[in-house]
């Protein structure tokens, strides 16, 4: 792990997007709320949200942060999912880690829900779009 101990603290900013392509009846049983398992898109935020927190318990050499914010919005097109993640903090390090987190798991978390009805499911396009210090 980086010694970030004498860098003074500022306000950090990062925005993490991802998407999931869906087939078209998939979508349509998400926009329907007829999954069996229930919300996708209200579990796939809670679920972004939980997994921004834990991040550097999944990430080995990564900081563990106070967070003081997190917003995770998952979307529906007529192509699948679409994921945004915006994490904020005052510190010493950045949030990159935590919206690409949140975004990942976000994603994964559409996968599981509709696994049993889609067979041709591809995550794509996970990344960083913004990163700010102030």
């Amino acid at each position: 792990m980086v010694d970030v101990g004498n860098k003074p603290d500022s306000d950090r900013t990062a925005r993490a997007v991802g998407s999931i392509k869906l087939s078209s009846s998939t979508v349509d049983l998400i926009e329907k709320n007829e999954m069996k398992k229930g919300d996708v898109l209200t579990v796939a935020e809670i679920a972004g949200v939980q997994a921004a927190k834990k991040t550097s318990d999944l990430v080995p050499l990564c900081h563990n942060i106070t967070l003081n914010k997190i917003t995770v919005t998952a979307t529906l097109d007529t192509n699948g999912v679409n994921v945004e993640c915006e994490v904020k903090c005052r510190g010493t390090t950045g949030v990159e880690m935590e919206a690409l987190t949140g975004t990942s798991v976000a994603l994964l978390t559409v996968y599981d829900m509709c696994k049993a009805v889609d067979k041709e499911m591809v995550i794509n396009n996970i990344r960083l779009i913004e990163k700010t210090k102030k």
